[in-house]
């Protein structure tokens, strides 16, 4: 199971993002994985090994649209 977290602040570490998902509910993260692109709107992939669905989903509901290290975070359930 996956979330997408997207605008994220360049500067922060795997051990912040744990933290901050962890602060609203998260179970722990099972892998990171730091998405390139034009480096203007970071984003990151967070896979979790157990939650189901319905978890993920109120997961992102709650972080979507978040302020979090001055950006706004865009959140999504990657499903495939």
């Amino acid at each position: 199971m996956k979330l997408w977290m997207g605008n994220v602040d360049p500067g922060t570490t795997d051990e912040e993002l744990q933290e901050f998902v962890t602060k609203y509910g998260a179970p722990k993260i099972a892998t990171i994985e730091h998405v390139t692109g034009d480096g203007s709107r970071p984003a990151v992939t967070l896979t979790f090994e157990g939650p189901g669905m319905e978890m993920l989903y109120r997961m992102a509901q709650r972080l979507n649209g978040m302020h979090w290290k001055g950006r706004e975070l865009v959140v999504q359930v990657l499903r495939f």
